[in-house]
């Protein structure tokens, strides 16, 4: 059984901005302790026998320089590793291409402060206008729901189950509460309450199927 509330709480969100080489980006940084040591997040997250356990099955060569393709989603270009605290890829999806940064914390107690940067080009977009953060940030909170059920233990996450629970009361309760505490952070990082209270409630409506397709 999964504590819908309990792991909505578990998971820090913000949204700002940030300058890579490429211009400046926006940043949707999900994060989340997991008491497990940081060798152990880091080989989950990058091991590719073990992403699909928890994530989605990944091909490719999983090193600097190296291409990655996640099966039915995004693909990119590994640009920097720092084993086990970190890497930098990017994340090409539907033409568009933007950047994941995966950090990692070994805290004193044992467990591991996990963080992951999305960044997006800042020019506007329609998607972005109309969804706000939770457009990228439902995705990967559902993402540390799934690592949260792998670590400690190592049990794999049957996708099956996964997805039939994401579509259940409690899997529509989660991504509603999610997109909504994506739009308290969008409000947190100076944007109208307005605006980003009514693209939470989009991208609510689309995850639980209640937003019209026309």
């Amino acid at each position: 059984m999964i504590d819908v509330t309990h792991e909505i709480n578990a998971v820090s969100r913000q949204v700002g901005r940030r300058t890579l080489d490429a211009g400046e980006v926006r940043t949707v940084t999900v994060g989340r302790t997991y008491p497990s040591p940081i060798d152990e997040v880091w080989d989950a997250c990058t091991n590719p026998e073990r992403i699909p356990r928890w994530f989605l099955p990944v091909s490719g060569e999983l090193r600097v320089g190296g291409r990655y393709q996640l099966e039915g989603n995004a693909g990119g270009t590994v640009e920097r590793c720092d084993p086990p605290r970190g890497f930098l890829a990017t994340w090409e999806f539907a033409g568009a291409v933007s950047w994941i940064e995966l950090r990692l914390e070994a805290l004193p107690d044992g467990s591991t402060r996990f963080a992951l940067d999305h960044l997006s080009p800042v020019e506007e977009s329609e998607h972005w206008t109309r969804y706000g953060p939770g457009a990228v940030g439902v995705g990967w909170d559902l993402a540390l729901l799934g690592l949260g059920l792998h670590l400690p233990a190592g049990a794999d996450v049957d996708p099956a189950a996964f997805e039939a629970w994401s579509i259940s009361e409690d899997g529509r309760r989660f991504a509603t509460l999610s997109s909504r505490a994506w739009g308290d952070a969008h409000v947190a990082s100076g944007e109208g309450e307005d605006q980003a209270h009514a693209a939470a409630e989009r991208t609510a409506a689309f995850y639980t199927g209640a937003e019209p397709t026309s």
